[in-house]
């Protein structure tokens, strides 16, 4: 079961939702961990730290499963 992740607005960056979910401290471990081809957004592998997410689209990064809500 993914752990909700509510956000402010219609969208989010990757990088952006990884530092409120806590998996990560700052934008370089976000680069670092991107690169490593480990993390999928709706199942496809994303590098990119910028990429825009929206309320249903799930994340996944080793044992970690975010979704992305409305509100927050």
């Amino acid at each position: 079961m993914p752990t909700e992740i509510p956000i402010r607005g219609e969208t989010i960056r990757l990088g952006q939702l990884l530092k409120l979910a806590g998996a990560i401290d700052s934008g370089s471990d976000a680069r670092a961990l991107l690169g490593l081809g480990s993390t999928t957004v709706n199942g496809e592998v994303e590098e990119r730290r910028g990429r825009q997410l929206h309320p249903g689209d799930i994340v996944r990064t080793g044992e970690l499963e975010l979704l992305v809500v409305a509100g927050g």
